[in-house]
């Protein structure tokens, strides 16, 4: 592992170093390039939600988490190349327990100095306690961390496949839904630890973009508050190629609520303008309700929407292809 480590750091080192990111979420700007854009496949997405349920809950300490790490760790290694993927392994002591927990990284277009990161969390929820029946059962996830994920697995054949216009570092990250309910300590371990321990030294993107919950039956997505303060521009330019395509009742035109992520965590330690796409929906009280199935046993494949995951891909693949000024 050492030795993969120096690999991946010492191929990505020279190219990171230089990236500046001095707009600092509010100058980000976009426009048409007229380049053309890869279709997304919503089957290959589903299937490696499908996949990875089968898994069973992804759960730190668990069997289940470790088949779920080997297998997106081969994936990563056949799409980005065996030197440009790394895994992140650290353990921490929460609840009284020391915990492995694995971050997987991957990185796309080298030739690019200038890189944005897309990020999503792998593991699922050790308990569901919104479950009337089984509140401390672990849940499966399809949709809380298995769509986010089946989508950049989807991201990674294209960018494999297809010349990236700029670099894009993809990261999955660890132990995002770990912690007790009000226990934010203990939520974010894998995004916190890559934040507070970078692998590659001066790492700094133009953006980056967090996708939760991102394939579920009725989903919507309005504008996440915290995205809006950290990177409107970007925030924008997304919501409007959804516009473009026909999406405006799944990316809603309106501010959503702020939602404690891993995007948050990101920004405050980085600096790193990061947006989140997710699921919910804001009372007029100004509270936030997450979907139905959400921390239930009921988040699984039969939740789970092509149409909303063709949607997310589209969007994002047109921004990432098509949108960003070189």
């Amino acid at each position: 592992m050492k030795k993969l480590f120096y690999i991946f750091t010492l191929s990505l080192f020279t190219i990171f170093i230089f990236n500046s990111c001095s707009d600092e979420g509010t100058g980000l700007q976009f426009s048409d390039q007229g380049r053309e854009v890869p279709q997304f496949s919503a089957d290959r997405a589903h299937t490696y939600i499908e996949e990875q349920v089968t898994f069973g809950p992804r759960v730190p300490g668990t069997e289940a988490h470790v088949h779920a790490k080997n297998y997106f760790r081969e994936h990563f290694q056949n799409t980005a190349g065996q030197s440009s993927m790394f895994v992140q392994e650290f353990e921490l002591e929460v609840y009284g327990e020391t915990i492995e927990l694995f971050n997987i990284i991957a990185a796309f277009g080298l030739e690019h100095s200038d890189r944005i990161v897309l990020a999503a969390h792998w593991d699922s929820r050790p308990r569901g306690e919104e479950d009337p029946t089984s509140p401390n059962e672990p849940i499966l996830g399809a949709d809380d961390g298995g769509s986010g994920v089946g989508v950049l697995m989807e991201f990674a054949n294209i960018f494999a496949e297809h010349e990236l216009p700029i670099g894009v570092d993809i990261i999955l990250f660890d132990g995002e839904d770990y912690g007790e309910v009000g226990d934010l300590d203990n939520y974010f371990l894998g995004s916190r630890y890559w934040s507070q321990n970078p692998p590659v030294p001066g790492y700094n993107p133009r953006f980056g973009i967090l996708l939760d919950m991102v394939g579920g039956t009725g989903a919507v997505f309005p504008k996440e508050g915290f995205s809006m303060s950290y990177a409107p521009n970007l925030v924008d330019e997304i919501w409007s190629i959804a516009a473009e395509f026909g999406h405006d009742q799944l990316f809603l035109n309106e501010r959503g609520g702020r939602i404690q992520d891993d995007h948050i965590i990101v920004q405050r330690l980085t600096g790193i303008p990061m947006i989140n796409i997710i699921h919910h929906t804001v009372n007029p009280n100004g509270s936030v309700n997450f979907p139905p199935y959400w921390h239930t046993q009921n988040d699984n494949m039969d939740i789970i929407d092509k149409d909303v995951l063709q949607a997310v891909g589209d969007v994002v693949l047109e921004l990432i292809y098509n949108r960003i000024p070189q």
